[in-house]
């Protein structure tokens, strides 16, 4: 059933006046990908030849701090980097893609998080991630951007953080009355009553199992599981299909949206553009359903690039493709 009480507003929507930024602050990891495709993943003991090396920033949060930058939000991002040169890559990216750093942290003896993706010929991927400092996020880290929460519109969280953390966010939001996301990527089991403080989760079909303590494989109906967390208080279950597009279940029914066909590339970035692009459109007060829609362009057009950054798209191109104007 919904969760009632003040720090709930009616519709699923956040609150920018005409003429204001909307105001999105992002709790997450940053870490730097290292990127190399092949012809197929290699199986256990072999080695495979690659190519088409590129090293550039990544970490869920972050990705999806630049998204929702990139179409117009005011962004702060809280998080953690170490004390090395892959730091100064998140600053960099950060001050040309106007994304705030009040609240990034250093810890010194720590390396920066990262990633080693590999591509094969389909666009599909494999993630291998070291977290780094982003494993050192503690609940005081973000209540230092208490403030900030308080003053957003939306706050968009996820789980390459310590749960804790990315849980605290989302207390913060509820206290304050604002809109909170939760994407819960890479998945773990969580308590029901964790999972409730969020207004939206985001998960794909594998995800919403594993967060529901179930095999990523488990033959149970999807909307079923969708179901199990509205009941548990979750609002709104925004669940991402791939190529069969996406189901937006609320206890008053489900909206199914259309994937946009696409020629695939490199499928990493497509969570997190669509994230970033949900928390903004919704920010703008845009109605769910147009706001899920208008993320799934994103989504889509993130896969047509190589990379995550260089993939995530601009206003005009997501709401070309999607069909809405602004």
């Amino acid at each position: 059933m919904p969760v009632e009480g003040p720090a709930h507003r009616g519709p699923l929507q956040g609150e920018a006046g005409a003429g204001r930024r909307p105001v999105v602050t992002v709790v997450g990891s940053f870490a730097v990908g290292l990127t190399l495709r092949a012809e197929r993943f290699p199986v256990a003991g072999e080695t495979v030849m690659g190519g088409d090396f590129d090293q550039g920033p990544g970490g869920k949060g972050s990705n999806q701090a630049v998204q929702a930058a990139r179409l117009g939000a005011d962004v702060e991002f809280v998080g953690l980097v170490g004390d090395d040169h892959f730091a100064g890559i998140a600053r960099e990216l950060y001050r040309s893609e106007g994304v705030g750093t009040r609240y990034l942290g250093v810890v010194p003896d720590r390396n920066t998080g990262v990633g080693f993706i590999v591509l094969n010929r389909e666009g599909e991927n494999f993630i291998i991630l070291d977290p780094g400092a982003n494993a050192c996020l503690e609940p005081a880290h973000v209540e230092r951007a208490a403030e900030r929460i308080r003053a957003s519109d939306v706050v968009l969280t996820q789980l390459e953080i310590p749960v804790a953390a990315a849980v605290h966010a989302l207390r913060l939001a509820r206290e304050a009355g604002v809109l909170a996301i939760l994407n819960p990527a890479p998945a773990r089991a969580m308590p029901l009553e964790e999972l409730a403080l969020a207004d939206i989760i985001t998960p794909n079909e594998t995800e919403l199992r594993i967060l529901l303590g179930l095999r990523p494989d488990d033959p149970a109906d999807s909307l079923d599981l969708c179901r199990r967390l509205l009941v548990a208080g979750v609002r709104t279950v925004v669940l991402t299909r791939g190529s069969r597009g996406v189901l937006v279940v609320e206890e008053s029914g489900v909206t199914e949206i259309p994937a946009f066909p696409v020629d695939v590339v490199d499928t990493t970035g497509a969570g997190d553009a669509f994230s970033g692009t949900l928390a903004v459109s919704l920010a703008e007060g845009r109605p769910l359903v147009e706001a899920a829609r208008r993320a799934a362009a994103a989504g889509a057009l993130a896969c047509t690039a190589l990379g995550v950054i260089p993939a995530l798209p601009r206003r005009e191109a997501v709401d070309r493709l999607a069909g809405i104007t602004a």
